[in-house]
C-alpha cells in the first residue's frame, strides 16, 4: 500500500511536495519534532507534555465495533496535504466462524471474544512492530490506586481484567504518541470493550486517547493509492450497517445526506442469501452466484424494481426488496442451482443500481470532483465495476476504492484517521486532557 495525499491544491502543485507518497509497511526513519515546533508563541502547552508531532507520530489504534478484533500499530510523518505511513504492526481475528451457526453476529457473544483477544492481538501488533520489550525483574506488581481503577473500568469484563493484570504490567512502556479507539458506530457491547481495554491502557501508559468515528476510517481508508484527494467530494459508504452518502467539503468537514431507512444493503445482502438456503455470510455467495448467472449469458427471467429509484433525495430502502425476493420465492416450489443464481443475480442488480444512481445524482447535485467509496460491500466485484463505469461518464472525476484489505473492518484505518485528526487539532496530544471515552452504537457524522 501506498500514501495518500488530502488536498485543495491541482496534481501539479502536489506532485510539488515531497514524500507525498508512502504508506509503507515495516519501520521507517524520520526526523522527530515535538508538538512545541508546530504551535504558535504563547501556547498554554508545557515542555512537560510535549510529544513527537508532524514528522513522527506512533499511532496504537482499537478496532472491535462488531466481529474483527483488530490491533494496528502505524507510524504518520509529513504534514496534512502530504502525509506518509508506515505500518509498523497489524493484528487482526476475525469471529466469523464463531457466529457462522447462528447466521449474523451476536452482540453479547462478540463482546466475550473480543475480550478474548485483545491483549493477545495487541501483544502481536507490539512484537511485529519491534516496540514489545518485558521489563527486567521477575515480578511486576501495579499500584494498588491504578489496579482498584482498572478493576472498575473494566469490572464487566473479569476474563480481560484477569489478563491484563497478568500481561500488561510486563511490558515496557511502547513508544507510541497517541492510542485510538472506535468509539462508533457498531454493537455497543463490542464497542465497550475496545474502549474500556482502551481506557486501561491509557491509566497505565499515561497515553493520550481519542475516540474515532469507525465511519470516518472507512472514508480515509478508500483514499491509500497516494494519488490525493481533490474536494469537494461524495463518499458513499456501504457495509452490513450502513448505507450512506457524505458530502466531504473538506477535510474533516462532512454532511450525512443520504442512508438507508432500514436495511443496510449489506444486511440485505445476507437477509437473502438466508432465503435462498445460502451460509453465513451471505454477501460473497449472493455474489458468487450472481455473476456465475452472468457469464452464462442467460437473461433474466425476471427482475426487481429498484428501490427508492424515484424519490427526491439521497436516501436508500432495502427491506422492500427483501421482502419481494420473499414473494417471488414462493412462485417457486423446487429451488434449483439455476434458480438460485438467478435470483441472486436479479436481486445484486437491483441493489447495486440503486446505489449507481443515487450516486450519480450526488455528484451532479453537490458538482464533487472526486468519488470516495468504503466498507465491506466495496469487496463486491460487480459494484466495483458499476463505478469504474459510473466514473467513465464523467471527464475528470477521481475515483477512490480502498485495498481490498482494508475494505472491511481493521484498525490501520482508525488509525489513519486519528492522525489526520490529531494533524488538524494539536491538543489532542495533550496528556493532561482525557477524552470520554463511551460507546456510541449509533453515531453518524
Amino acid at each position: 500500500m501506498q500514501g495518500f495525499l488530502l488536498a485543495h491544491e491541482s496534481p501539479a502543485e502536489m506532485s510539488q511536495k515531497p514524500e507525498a507518497n508512502g504508506l509503507r509497511r515495516g519501520r521507517g526513519s524520520f526526523q522527530q519534532k515535538t508538538i512545541r515546533d508546530r504551535l504558535p508563541m504563547g501556547s498554554p502547552y508545557s515542555a512537560s507534555q510535549t510529544l513527537r508531532y508532524n514528522d513522527q507520530m506512533k499511532i496504537l489504534a482499537i478496532e472491535t465495533s462488531c466481529d474483527e478484533t483488530a490491533i494496528s500499530i502505524i507510524e504518520g510523518s509529513g504534514d496534512i496535504y502530504s502525509p506518509n505511513f508506515n505500518v509498523l504492526g497489524n493484528a487482526l481475528v476475525s469471529q466469523i466462524d464463531v457466529h457462522k451457526e447462528f447466521g449474523g453476529v451476536y452482540p453479547n457473544l462478540a463482546r466475550r471474544e473480543h475480550a478474548r483477544n485483545l491483549i493477545p492481538m495487541l501483544i502481536k501488533a507490539l512484537k511485529d512492530s519491534g516496540l514489545y520489550k518485558e521489563k527486567n525483574i521477575s515480578s511486576v506488581e501495579i499500584d494498588p490506586m491504578v489496579k482498584s481503577r482498572l478493576e472498575e473500568m473494566l469490572i464487566k469484563e473479569p476474563e480481560l481484567l484477569k489478563t491484563f493484570l497478568k500481561e500488561i504490567p510486563k511490558i515496557e512502556i511502547p513508544d507510541i504518541d497517541l492510542i485510538a479507539v472506535t468509539e462508533g458506530p457498531g454493537l455497543a457491547p463490542a464497542l465497550w470493550v475496545g474502549l474500556n481495554f482502551a481506557d486501561g491502557l491509557r491509566e497505565v501508559w499515561s497515553k493520550p486517547t481519542v475516540p474515532i468515528n469507525h465511519m470516518e476510517g472507512h472514508i480515509w481508508s478508500s483514499t491509500t493509492n497516494g494519488e490525493g484527494i481533490t474536494f469537494p467530494s461524495i463518499a458513499l459508504l456501504v457495509s452490513g450497517g450502513h448505507t450512506e452518502l457524505i458530502y466531504v467539503k473538506g477535510f474533516g468537514d462532512f454532511k450525512l445526506i443520504g442512508k438507508t431507512r432500514d436495511d443496510a444493503i449489506g444486511e440485505a445482502y445476507d437477509k437473502v442469501a438466508r432465503l435462498l438456503g445460502l451460509p453465513y455470510p451471505g454477501g460473497p455467495q449472493i455474489s458468487r452466484l450472481a455473476e456465475t448467472h452472468r457469464k452464462s449469458g442467460k437473461k433474466l427471467g425476471f427482475s426487481f424494481t429498484e428501490p427508492m429509484l424515484n424519490s427526491d433525495d439521497f436516501d436508500f430502502s432495502y427491506s422492500g426488496l427483501k421482502t419481494a425476493v420473499l414473494y417471488k420465492l414462493k412462485e417457486f416450489p423446487h429451488i434449483t442451482d439455476e434458480i438460485r443464481e438467478e435470483f441472486a443475480r436479479a436481486f445484486e442488480e437491483a441493489a447495486v443500481g440503486v446505489l449507481i444512481s443515487k450516486t450519480r445524482k450526488a455528484i451532479d447535485t453537490f458538482e464533487a470532483k472526486s468519488l470516495i467509496v468504503g466498507g465491506g460491500v466495496i469487496a463486491n466485484g460487480y459494484l466495483r465495476s458499476r463505478l469504474t463505469e459510473l466514473i467513465s461518464e464523467y471527464g475528470n472525476l477521481d475515483l477512490k476504492l480502498p485495498d481490498h484489505e482494508l475494505a472491511t473492518d481493521n484498525a490501520i484505518m482508525i488509525g489513519i484517521a486519528a492522525w489526520l485528526k490529531a494533524m488538524k487539532n494539536p491538543e489532542l496530544l495533550n496528556t493532561e486532557e482525557k477524552f470520554l471515552l463511551r460507546a456510541r452504537g449509533n453515531l453518524s457524522f
